[in-house]
């Protein structure tokens, strides 16, 4: 596998850290502190094309590919963990899954509208009591003669409360099991549709809510796919948006080296600066490596989604595990190195540590992870089939 980027995409990679140092690095911290979202911010990336790089030119794309994608989510994710999650909501989790299994007009209605971030996307799967267990939901979509009748509930989802659109997993026939389960392309400004946003300890520039559906009339050619569609749909969707955390979990991990590293430079105790101390050398130590691990992981789950291997869910669910790892002993070593200040607000130390929590959670828990990968390496289950 070659892991040369192309000058393209090294361009782009210098295009996305100027754009994250300039818009969004001096105004992350408040933007967090007042739960604020900065839609304009996310309009402005979908105006650069940072969520068209796996996406054909004809639909709006770049097609420059998964890990032109993968390097822009890093970038933005040192910046803000929060806004990483619009390359999910934008491209991975929604125009990305109706590029692979939708018809022609929803390619044509959907996809150049979210990857220019002109609409804000969103994808619903997590419910109050189907979380790891996403095949034990209870959202339905009752067929009638002129579409389908969507209720149910859903909560947990990033950007619903100011999303246009919503990629909606319910079953249409729950007697089928598992073949009962579908997708649907929502229009969220649909009657019956409300949503409520949820307070949580990070990424609070992210707002997640709890979308209601109560008796949401949706045209028949909201179906994504076909009838029963839906268990495919979702595992090779999370399939791709694991990548994302990935991408993004390692973005942050390097926010914490960067800024521990500086303040290694810069503070002086025992009249010396404490890089000089061996402990804080063992932490910057193991954090690069832990950092070079997951990117390499991340990396190479994104060629091989190049080389048109999108079903590499053993690779993606290596990155997605070794870079929520890393985030978190990385925070938590910066943590350690900036002490008193890194529990402040004077530095984005507080923030990347309450942030890293979630890339253990979201889009599959580190266990669940672990659970796949252990499962291939055992012959119980086989990740990639």
């Amino acid at each position: 596998m070659d892991f040369c980027q192309s000058d393209e995409v090294q361009a782009m990679r210098v295009e996305a850290r100027k754009f994250t140092e300039e818009k969004i690095v001096p105004f992350a911290d408040k933007w967090d502190e007042e739960h604020h979202f900065p839609i304009e911010v996310v309009r402005q990336m979908g105006e650069l094309g940072f969520f068209g790089c796996c996406i054909p030119e004809e639909f709006g794309g770049t097609n420059v590919g998964h890990l032109a994608q993968a390097v822009l989510c890093e970038e933005v994710g040192r910046g803000s963990a929060s806004l990483r999650v619009a390359f999910n909501t934008q491209c991975w989790g929604t125009a990305f899954s109706i590029l692979r299994h939708g018809t022609e007009e929803q390619k044509k209605k959907w996809i150049p509208d979210l990857i220019s971030a002109k609409k804000i996307g969103c994808f619903a799967i997590t419910e109050p009591n189907a979380g790891s267990d996403t095949l034990s939901m209870k959202t339905t979509a009752k067929p009638t003669d002129d579409g389908f009748v969507l209720n149910g509930n859903k909560i947990w989802i990033s950007y619903a409360s100011r999303a246009d659109l919503a990629l909606v997993y319910a079953y249409h026939d729950r007697d089928a099991g598992s073949k009962g389960l579908s997708a649907f392309v929502v229009d969220l400004h649909s009657p019956g549709v409300s949503t409520s946003d949820l307070d949580k300890m990070g990424t609070r520039t992210s707002p997640t809510s709890e979308i209601c559906f109560e008796e949401v009339k949706i045209p028949k050619d909201a179906l994504l796919g076909k009838l029963g569609d839906g268990v495919k749909i979702l595992f090779s969707s999370l399939n791709q948006t694991r990548l994302g955390c990935a991408a993004g979990g390692v973005g942050l991990a390097q926010a914490c080296l960067d800024v521990a590293a500086k303040y290694c430079d810069e503070r002086e105790q025992f009249g010396q600066k404490i890089g000089q101390f061996q402990m804080n050398q063992e932490i910057v130590a193991t954090m690069a490596v832990d950092i070079e691990a997951a990117r390499l992981l991340t990396y190479r789950a994104a060629w091989q989604k190049d080389q048109g291997q999108v079903g590499n869910v053993l690779e993606t669910s290596m990155a997605k595990y070794m870079a929520a790892e890393a985030a978190q002993r990385c925070a938590h070593g910066a943590m350690k190195i900036l002490g008193s200040y890194g529990y402040s607000t004077e530095y984005p130390v507080a923030r990347y540590y309450r942030d890293a929590v979630l890339y253990q959670i979201v889009e599959g828990t580190v266990n669940v992870q672990k659970m796949i990968i252990a499962q291939d390496q055992l012959g119980i289950r086989k990740a990639n089939r």
